[in-house]
Order: C-alpha cells, then structure tokens, then sequence
C-alpha cells in the first residue's frame, strides 16, 4: 500500500472515531438532566430555609440562623453538599458561643451527609474551632 493510500485511510478511521465519539457525547448529554433552575431550588422549602439561614449567618443574626439552618436540615434538603453547610454553619454557631460538643457533633454530621465535606484553609486554620474540626478528620 502506498504512503498516501495509508494516510487517506488513517485519516478516515480518525474521522469516522471522531464521528461516533461526537455521536456518542451528543447522546450521553441530551439523556442528562438539565440542573434545576435557581427559582425552582427556591421554591423547595428546605433550600429556602438554607438561603435565609445563610443571610442571616452573614448579618451575624445567629440565633435566627440556627433556627433557619435547623429547619432546612428537617426539611430534607436535596444536597448532600447543601446538608453539610448547614451543619458546618451549626457548627461554628457552636464553637463561637462555647459549646464545643455540640460544635464537634455538627462538624461529624457535616462529614456524614457529604463525605467530601471540607473546610477552606482559612476556615481550617480559624481559632475559635479549627481545633475542633482537626479532632473530626479521618
């Protein structure tokens, strides 16, 4: 066979790769969900109560936020992602008021609901429960 027959026919197997590869990923993206939409996650109960708690943890309005980040967590939220930041908020409610249990308990809960549950390194290094948190990694 001659170089240039070779390539032709190289170059239509990549073609042809490419084409089903193509093929395949157009598929595979039109069988995913489409996320859900910010106005349908407000609409959920559970989400809306992790919302306000987190605004309300922003204006340093701690014990409404407890109450809001309590009432999403019984409100089943969806996340996994969504149930450890409300526990992490809990616990750092906890740990700034002294109750270090509880801060400690909410940090496991954190780990339970999402695995892959982290603290950034600032929040890590924080002194008022860093401390805490290390006692609660694997």
């Amino acid at each position: 066979m001659s170089r240039r027959r070779t390539f032709n026919v190289a170059a239509t197997v990549l073609a042809l790769a490419g084409a089903v590869t193509l093929a395949a990923c157009t598929q595979f993206t039109q069988l995913m969900p489409a996320p859900p939409s910010l106005v349908e996650m407000l609409a959920r109960p559970a989400e809306k109560a992790l919302l306000a708690g987190l605004r309300a943890y922003d204006d340093a309005l701690y014990t409404e936020a407890q109450r809001y980040f309590f009432d999403a967590l019984n409100l089943n939220l969806a996340s996994p992602k969504d149930r450890a930041a409300a526990h992490k908020h809990l616990a750092f409610i906890y740990c700034t008021s002294k109750r270090m249990a509880e801060c400690e308990a909410q940090f496991r809960a954190a780990l339970l609901a999402d695995p892959s549950f982290t603290l950034s390194k600032s929040e890590a290094g924080h002194p008022k429960w860093g401390e805490v948190y290390k006692r609660t990694q694997p």
